[in-house]
């Protein structure tokens, strides 16, 4: 297949390229640069110039594809809400170029959409166009594409991980390093769950070739990790202190990311391995935490 991919140069998105390549797909990578039109092309695949807030791009690059995976999300969480809403709106442009086809789209969610509130994994099976969380968005516009007979397929993604990047750890990670210590909420109880970037990249490809039309699949290779375990291992490579702060000193030390630090967000890929044969092999979160060089991330800082 002709796969068009967003975020075809990002920290996951660079990952899917040659799974797909390598299974013997074509690529067609959405970038916005030259610097990114020569590394697909040294990849192996096809450039394709746009960007996520240029929709006719993205048309231009669905209207060519047998599938499309929007791997894409501007990362900037200060200002969460609008990021949201720029991602519905990709979606919905990539889905109505696809309306009255068979080609599938698959969109990127997090696992919090499948939290039911009653304290225990979130799950595939269960979806709240309630929550508060405003990347509820994507799965809400998807819905609405699947209804018109759009083949939409979800990921879901947990804290995915390298020795580089691991997700919001990787801005908790800064804060620490301007507050010169390393901090949780509480007892550190809460927990997030976590995939190395490889796997999921592999999920990706497996959601393409075998998904089902309207199912929502976690990329989740670990349950839960503690915010407490997670803090003490960072607070240990940046060699700083950890402390326990209560949620009105979160507040000041952490600011805007106040909300995420303290969310307790385990997911099960229980459901999503069963059904794909996915089989997470890559490093676990901790030990990627531990493999990091934090005197080079205390260099750029």
């Amino acid at each position: 297949m002709l796969v068009f991919l967003t975020g075809a140069t990002g920290f996951i998105g660079s990952r899917i390229v040659p799974e797909l390549l390598a299974a013997g797909h074509q690529v067609l990578g959405l970038t916005r640069s030259d610097a990114g039109a020569r590394l697909l092309a040294a990849a192996g695949a096809e450039a394709h110039r746009g960007t996520l807030e240029d929709l006719d791009s993205l048309r231009a690059g669905a209207g060519r594809a047998d599938a499309v995976i929007h791997a894409a999300f501007d990362h900037d969480f200060t200002n969460f809400l609008a990021n949201c809403d720029k991602d519905r709106r990709v979606i919905e442009a990539l889905g109505a170029t696809l309306k009255g086809s068979e080609r599938p789209l698959i969109i990127t969610s997090g696992t919090g959409m499948g939290d039911a509130g009653l304290g225990e994994p979130a799950t595939e099976d269960v979806f709240d166009a309630t929550n508060r969380n405003p990347r509820v968005a994507s799965e809400i516009a998807g819905n609405a594409l699947l209804e018109a007979g759009v083949d939409v397929r979800v990921v879901r993604l947990p804290q995915v991980h390298d020795t580089v990047k691991q997700g919001l750890i990787t801005l908790s990670i800064a804060i620490a390093r301007e507050k010169n210590v390393a901090a949780y909420v509480g007892d550190g109880a809460n927990r997030w769950p976590a995939a190395h970037v490889l796997d999921v990249a592999k999920l990706y490809r497996l959601v393409l070739e075998k998904g089902q039309k309207g199912a929502r699949y976690n990329a989740v290779a670990e349950q839960g990790i503690s915010a407490r375990e997670i803090v003490e291992v960072v607070g240990a490579g940046l060699g700083m202190p950890v402390v326990s702060l209560s949620p009105e000193e979160a507040q000041t030390y952490f600011g805007w990311f106040a909300i995420f630090a303290s969310m307790d967000l385990p997911a099960s890929g229980t459901w999503t391995r069963g059904q794909l044969g996915w089989e997470p092999t890559g490093p676990d979160l901790i030990a990627d935490l531990r493999r990091m060089d934090y005197s080079a991330l205390v260099a750029a800082a």
